[in-house]
C-alpha cells in the first residue's frame, strides 16, 4: 500500500463559527457536533480567531480510492504507529483516510511505516 506525504505543516484547531474558515482553501477538513467545530488546516490558513489550537503537525494519505467494503487499513497503520509510541489524530473523506502527527515524530512514522511494507511518496 502506498502513503503520500502531505508537503505542509497543519494545524489542529476548534472555532466559534465556521464563517472565519478559509473555505476556498485547498487543503482543510470541518467537522461540526453538537459539542464544537473543529478545523485541521495549513498552518499558514488558521483562521485569526480560533477558541483552541495546536500546531505542529504533519500528515501523510493512504493512495487511490478506498472502497468501504475495505476493512482494517486505518487500524493496521494507527496499531504500527502505537507499537512505536507515536500519537495520530485521523480524519477521512469519502476517498481515503489521512493521519496525522506531531511534527518531531514525522520522519519516524514513516520509517517504520516503510519497515512494515508501506510505500512512501512525496
Amino acid at each position: 500500500m502506498k502513503l503520500k506525504k502531505i508537503p505542509y505543516e497543519l494545524s489542529v484547531c476548534k472555532v466559534a463559527d465556521v464563517s472565519s474558515v478559509d473555505l476556498g482553501g485547498d487543503f482543510y477538513f470541518v467537522g461540526r457536533t453538537d459539542e464544537e467545530i473543529s478545523l485541521v488546516c495549513k498552518t499558514s490558513s488558521v483562521p485569526s480567531v480560533t477558541t483552541a489550537r495546536d500546531d505542529g503537525w504533519r500528515g501523510f494519505r493512504i493512495e487511490g480510492v478506498l472502497d468501504f467494503s475495505l476493512i482494517g487499513i486505518r487500524s493496521k497503520i494507527s496499531a504500527i504507529l502505537a507499537e512505536n509510541r507515536i500519537g495520530i489524530f485521523a480524519v477521512s473523506t469519502y476517498n481515503t483516510d489521512y493521519i496525522l502527527v506531531k511534527e518531531e515524530n514525522f520522519e519516524r512514522a514513516l520509517d517504520v511505516l516503510a519497515d512494515a511494507g508501506y510505500e512512501i511518496g512525496g
